[in-house]
């Protein structure tokens, strides 16, 4: 990915070659156990992911435009062709335009808070042939051969004292297939971003107090970990709200079966 000066960006491309890999390698992959879906009820059993720690995390944004060193504009993302149009508009980074971890011009369709980490479980046709084996919540969160698994979780991010919350919604810096990373042990691959491993959006960067290019630790949390925050105001893909309005729903078909009810 790209800031303004040092940083250059790869999320949302999709790699066509086909990641070759043995079975015995799978099997080796050491990660802690399955995490909860969205979709899990309270009760269900919870697992800790551990922390991946001094990660070099670089900014990058919605509607971000390609230049030469950034031939990949982030109009679309690796899950959404249409990005930018169902986010609500540019995600300007620019701090002098942005209030309240937000864009002045507009309010966010989408989380504000959204993040790419360089896998991509899905295919052309379906996911790709390690994804069942590597994606520890694959079979929970399995929605068909069109869904994606991975987009929507939601991660810790932590710098210094202070830990944002965001939602994945991109595959990259750079890469789209370092499962090995993402849910095993390895460490980032060598990039032009000093070997970044996590891209975080404008709303993070500024909650966390981050530069463009910085050192933070993240990992994967259990939607019931996430405080309420600024991470839980705003976007149609924002379990938070996903939420609120189901029980606004629900308050409201409750109340009609009272008032039509015979006395």
């Amino acid at each position: 990915m790209k800031t303004r000066t040092t940083t250059y960006h790869f999320a949302g491309a999709v790699l066509l070659g086909t990641l070759l890999f043995s079975a015995s390698s799978v099997a080796q992959m050491i990660y802690t156990p399955t995490l909860n879906t969205l979709s899990k009820p309270a009760s269900a059993s919870h697992h800790q992911f551990p922390w991946k720690k001094d990660i070099v995390t670089t900014t990058f944004w919605v509607g971000e435009m390609p230049t030469a060193n950034n031939p990949v504009p982030n109009r679309a993302s690796s899950w959404d062709q249409n990005w930018t149009q169902n986010y609500g508009g540019y995600d300007d980074p620019d701090r002098s335009r942005r209030q309240n971890l937000i864009p002045v011009k507009f309010t966010p369709r989408q989380n504000p808070f959204y993040i790419a980490l360089p896998y991509n479980d899905k295919a052309r046709e379906g996911h790709r042939p390690e994804a069942p084996q590597v994606v520890p919540w694959f079979k929970e969160a399995y929605q068909g051969p069109a869904v994606s698994t991975c987009k929507g979780r939601w991660i810790a991010i932590r710098k210094g004292n202070k830990t944002a919350y965001a939602q994945w919604e991109d595959a990259g810096p750079f890469r789209t297939d370092h499962w090995q990373y993402v849910f095993g042990n390895e460490r980032p691959k060598p990039n032009l971003n000093k070997g970044a491993g996590l891209d975080v959006s404008p709303a993070v960067r500024d909650y966390l107090g981050m530069q463009d290019t910085d050192v933070t630790d993240w990992k994967f949390v259990d939607f019931k970990e996430v405080p309420r925050g600024p991470w839980s105001r705003y976007g149609d893909n924002n379990t938070f709200v996903i939420n609120e309005r189901n029980n606004a729903t629900s308050v409201a078909q409750r109340r009609s079966v009272i008032e039509v009810s015979p006395r």
